[in-house]
């Protein structure tokens, strides 16, 4: 078995989409990035590429290249879980936490849950996804930003 860590922040900013697991969420700003920047799902590639032992998101989507521009992140998930195949991995479980003052998201946890273990061919069981706040501190509870943290257990596929 592998285990990996990955984190994940963007900032929040107008005239943006907020999406997080791959849900759009309706929220008057959005996180600023060269794909979607969703924290959520990137935070959860890099958990999946460090157990791996492989490279960062970045450079196997780097943001000098315009292919990713505006790129759904549930697409370069889909990529991540392709590296993960043949390395001859599967998922054990995912552990994630989303870190955001507002909004709230406890209402679409299950949506992301449900996308984020379709992508990963594994049971939403194995996929866990919670959230909290900052009480106020720092650049999240200012809501400058949202950030997310993943770890990933990975074992040998059959």
């Amino acid at each position: 078995m592998r285990i990996g860590i990955g984190y994940d922040v963007h900032k929040l900013v107008e005239n943006r989409k907020l999406i997080i697991g791959g849900v759009d969420i309706p929220f008057y700003k959005g996180l600023l990035g060269h794909s979607d920047a969703d924290v959520l799902v990137h935070a959860i590639m890099d958990s999946i590429l460090g157990a791996l032992g492989e490279k960062d998101i970045g450079k196997h989507f780097p943001d000098t290249n315009n292919i990713y521009k505006d790129i759904s992140s549930m697409i370069l998930l889909d990529r991540v879980y392709d590296i993960m195949l043949k390395s001859k991995y599967k998922i054990g479980n995912i552990d994630s936490i989303i870190v955001a003052q507002r909004p709230k998201m406890a209402p679409y946890i299950d949506e992301m849950k449900n996308k984020i273990s379709k992508t990963l061919n594994t049971s939403p069981k194995n996929i866990n996804i919670k959230a909290t706040t900052t009480e106020e501190l720092g650049f999240v509870g200012k809501e400058e930003g949202i950030a997310a943290y993943s770890i990933c257990l990975l074992f040998p596929a059959d």
